[in-house]
């Protein structure tokens, strides 16, 4: 036996029976091409009777994709057979994939036919197929669910015949990886010309169990394994080729194969058949999911900085990630945050680094999740090194229809004293407005008042810019909030800051109403 386990690929077949992932010639012949850079032994490219698109896409694939064997399914009926010679006629190395059930359960209720039938028109379709070409695979469909004894005489008439590899289908995704591999084994066992065949394995995942079911089979003794790109397929899918490859890469001291797999592919074909079939892949997935190489936990981050190895198994970019993630959000530590600084090209003063901290925890409360930009618009309220001479506790806003806009606030200023006033306005913004000038003592006039998205999303951090007239000239201020009210009055507040800093006189007044309606 070789230690190199061939890689069947069946996405364009198998796969696309997945409801909705449905594709055109031209979508199929771009994954094929890309099946062919990640390096997968053979495609299985479609079932070509079943349809004159499908009979074309093989067709196309078969005559357009070099440097792998290219399948095509069939019954064990001739017309199928013919189609799929038919198809494959200009491939560099066709394979005709020939499949007929054998379970009780569908020799009773489908085929309506006793065992020795079953035999012989399965040794007459691979019979038929070699005359087309060397290469046959035969599959007993819904083997997991036959009696053994019956599909060892399957597997050893086929091998008889002709047939290069025996495929044993989970086809409904019955089998858990003890039962499994106990069927290969006993197959190894025996079958007296087991060795002239490669024996094959195509999992379903009814129970969550297609890889472990197919890498249990490796263990026993299988020496090809049929999967899917993102374990796309029939109901729940298939065995995800790149959980596989990856499992055997991880676990070589385990498995002892290898695969000839181009691993830093497999994000690339990842994203082109979740694009092309509308399947999105959930974030968690193993291997390919967006959070694959991504931590967020404070305790994992501090370990990741220190050592990757601490919590990452394999390298992110031998799968075609850009590198790892740190994640940041509310369960995030100052390292980790500390870090995405300095990567982000700033250097701060560690008094810098504790206001930024706080105020990236505060606005992680708020988001699931922290962006860059996020980070560089908290940086820069910290970098603009006002001093807080006055800060907001909290706010209230009232407005509406028919209703008199009032906004209500809580300032804090130094020494701890606390101030609360409740003011009307010709908007919310600007009773908040008022609300601050009447607890600071400092009046100003707003002159312009801009507000920005800084990332995406419904909580997505709101930017506010003002420019405030006080005694004559013009105060910028800007701040940054899920909540672009609290935003509006820390901008507000900012400008104030810069006045209060100057030692500037300041007591409660009255001030007249703001220029600006908001």
């Amino acid at each position: 036996m070789t230690n190199n386990i061939i890689i069947f690929d069946t996405t364009l077949r198998d796969g696309e029976q997945s409801p909705g992932a449905s594709l055109d010639i031209h979508e199929k012949v771009q994954i094929a091409k890309q099946l062919a850079l990640l390096n997968v032994d053979v495609i299985e490219a479609g079932f070509p009777v079943s349809s004159q698109g499908d009979f074309e896409s093989v067709r196309r694939i078969a005559q357009e994709v070099r440097g792998v064997s290219v399948a095509g399914l069939a019954r064990a009926v001739e017309k199928d057979i013919d189609a799929a010679a038919k198809a494959l006629e200009k491939a560099e190395k066709p394979r005709i994939h020939v499949f007929l059930a054998t379970s009780e359960i569908h020799r009773k209720y489908k085929l309506f036919k006793a065992k020795e039938e079953i035999i012989n028109l399965a040794v007459k379709g691979v019979g038929y197929a070699l005359k087309y070409v060397d290469d046959v695979e035969f599959s007993p469909e819904d083997a997991s669910r036959t009696e053994l004894e019956f599909l060892v005489q399957v597997v050893e008439a086929v091998i008889d015949a002709g047939a290069k590899t025996v495929n044993i289908p989970d086809t409904v995704g019955y089998a858990v990886p003890d039962h499994y591999a106990a069927i290969i084994r006993g197959l190894r066992e025996r079958v007296g010309n087991i060795n002239k065949a490669v024996i094959s394995v195509h999992c379903h995942n009814d129970l969550g169990l297609a890889v472990a079911n197919s890498l249990a089979a490796v263990k026993a003794g299988a020496q090809q394994v049929e999967c899917t790109i993102n374990g796309i397929g029939e109901r729940a899918g298939n065995a995800a080729l790149e959980e596989v490859v990856m499992a055997l890469k991880t676990r070589h001291d385990f498995y002892k194969y290898s695969t000839r797999i181009v691993t830093k592919e497999l994000i690339a074909t990842s994203k082109l058949v979740s694009t092309l079939t509308g399947l999105r892949v959930q974030r968690n997935k193993a291997i390919v999911g967006e959070n694959a190489f991504a931590h967020q936990s404070g305790v994992h981050q501090d370990g990741i900085i220190k050592e990757r190895t601490t919590y990452e198994i394999m390298k992110p970019e031998d799968v075609g990630h850009l590198k790892t993630r740190l994640v940041l959000g509310k369960l995030s530590g100052r390292h980790a945050f500390k870090e995405r600084i300095k990567e982000l090209g700033y250097e701060l003063s560690e008094e810098e680094v504790a206001r930024a901290f706080e105020e990236f925890k505060h606005v992680a409360d708020r988001k699931k999740e922290i962006f860059d930009e996020d980070i560089e618009a908290i940086i820069g309220i910290e970098k603009m090194d006002v001093p807080a001479i006055f800060q907001l506790e909290s706010l209230s806003i009232s407005c509406g229809p028919n209703t008199v806009p009032t906004a209500g606030v809580r300032i804090r200023l130094k020494g701890d004293k606390i101030v609360n006033n409740t003011t009307n306005g010709d908007g919310p913004i600007d009773a908040l407005f008022k609300a601050i000038d009447l607890s600071t003592g400092i009046s100003g006039k707003l002159q312009d008042y801009n507000i920005r998205s800084v990332t995406g999303g419904k909580d997505a951090m709101g930017e506010v810019f003002v420019n405030v007239e006080i005694n004559g000239k013009i105060y910028g201020g800007r701040a940054v909030s899920t909540d672009i009210i609290e935003a509006s009055a820390k901008a507000y507040l900012n400008a104030i800051n810069k006045v209060a800093s100057k030692n500037i006189e300041y007591a409660p007044v009255v001030v007249k109403k703001s220029s600006m309606k908001l």
